[in-house]
């Protein structure tokens, strides 16, 4: 790029584990959905106005967990306070043994939550400047399996799907007919000890989930192959991305399989089993979706991109900066003297700035 665009960056330390600062607000609110009040939390960054429309994501909690634990867990919030697009983390009911859950087929009792998140959606679209288009679902666990259910069922208002260690209910499996292609994203442990990577009678296997979705898309059955950068040689356990490309009308399936990974999101800051910490699955979801539309559904990087968006987060950090772009990039990080700082590159995305200093810096991108 002959452009030269600068970040002021904030760098600052905490004792303990990370915490990123979010600069947007959280709006606790519910709808009325089939005969009961079902509440949700909206995270809205600074960043947006209403006068565009920007995406949404539904990012779905798993099971005994609870909207606020996945608003931090599965974290998009210091993406969305740059790239601009509003998540809602919207809570399930209570199951029969007492604990939250998601309805994502497994029963024909209990709530219908296929009903309220479309709902939902709705009612968003009708508060705040929604693009139509780039509505997309995540979620751990249980949220993943709802959003497999989502995208088997509501694909005429989710325009792409990823979920992190939640497949698919074998009961409903061979049912589902989302009537066009969905992009895919799935991201797995071997090491699930929750929802086994091999699958049992109640679920699907991880790689029975993939080639579903591949199948479905008609993409290639040859994917390309890469090993994630193993930057944290500490995590015990390693990554490898696989992606199907050549799907209809530009869909594609991405699958990260974390070997000996755990049940675990993958970056999290918060670990409670093994996690991966060679990418971050945030970022990676967020990269996947950005590619697609609902109304076109070709991606993205099939046409020449003469308006590269560049993201840079979290800002303010104190252990890295992220950096996502459509094009490499070479970057120059100067303090407030001027004085060229040399830092760790991680991998090309992603700069340790764990050993700077508090302070104020300048990133040349």
């Amino acid at each position: 790029m002959n452009l030269k665009i600068k970040f002021l960056l904030s760098l600052f330390f905490l004792t303990g584990f990370f915490v990123s600062a979010q600069t947007g607000v959280t709006v606790i609110d519910s709808i009325y959905s089939n005969g009961i009040y079902r509440t949700y939390r909206l995270y809205r960054p600074t960043i947006y106005t209403g006068t565009t429309s920007v995406p949404l994501i539904l990012n779905l909690h798993g099971y005994t967990s609870t909207s606020l634990q996945q608003q931090f867990y599965g974290n998009f919030m210091p993406i969305a306070d740059t790239a601009n697009f509003l998540v809602v983390h919207p809570q399930g009911t209570k199951d029969g043994s007492n604990q939250p859950y998601w309805n994502a087929g497994i029963s024909t009792v209990g709530a219908n939550d296929l009903l309220f998140l479309s709902q939902l959606i709705d009612s968003l679209k009708a508060t705040y400047n929604i693009d139509n288009n780039c509505v997309y679902s995540t979620g751990m666990s249980n949220g993943g399996f709802m959003s497999n259910y989502l995208a088997c069922n509501l694909s005429n208002k989710i325009a792409a799907i990823a979920g992190v260690t939640g497949t698919i209910f074998t009961n409903w499996y061979s049912s589902c007919n989302p009537g066009r292609p969905v992009p895919v994203m799935h991201i797995h442990g071997t090491a699930d000890p929750t929802v086994p990577y091999t699958g049992n009678i109640t679920m699907i296997a991880a790689d029975t989930l993939v080639k579903m979705w591949r199948v479905k898309n008609n993409c290639n059955a040859v994917p390309s192959f890469s090993n994630v950068p193993n930057i944290n040689t500490t995590d015990g356990c390693t990554a490898e991305h696989y992606i199907y490309s050549g799907g209809n009308s530009g869909s594609s399936v991405e699958f990260y399989k974390i070997l000996g990974g755990g049940h675990t999101w993958p970056g999290a800051a918060f670990t409670t089993g093994v996690t991966c910490q060679d990418f971050n699955a945030s970022v990676q979801i967020w990269r996947f979706f950005r590619k697609y539309k609902l109304n076109t559904l070709t991606s993205i990087n099939e046409f020449s991109n003469s308006n590269n968006e560049i993201l840079v987060f979290p800002n303010p950090s104190s252990n890295y900066i992220q950096i996502m772009s459509d094009e490499d990039l070479a970057y120059e990080l100067h303090d407030v003297s001027g004085k060229k700082i040399k830092v760790k590159e991680t991998n090309k995305n992603s700069l340790d700035i764990s050993e700077l200093e508090n302070g104020i810096y300048f990133l040349t991108l």
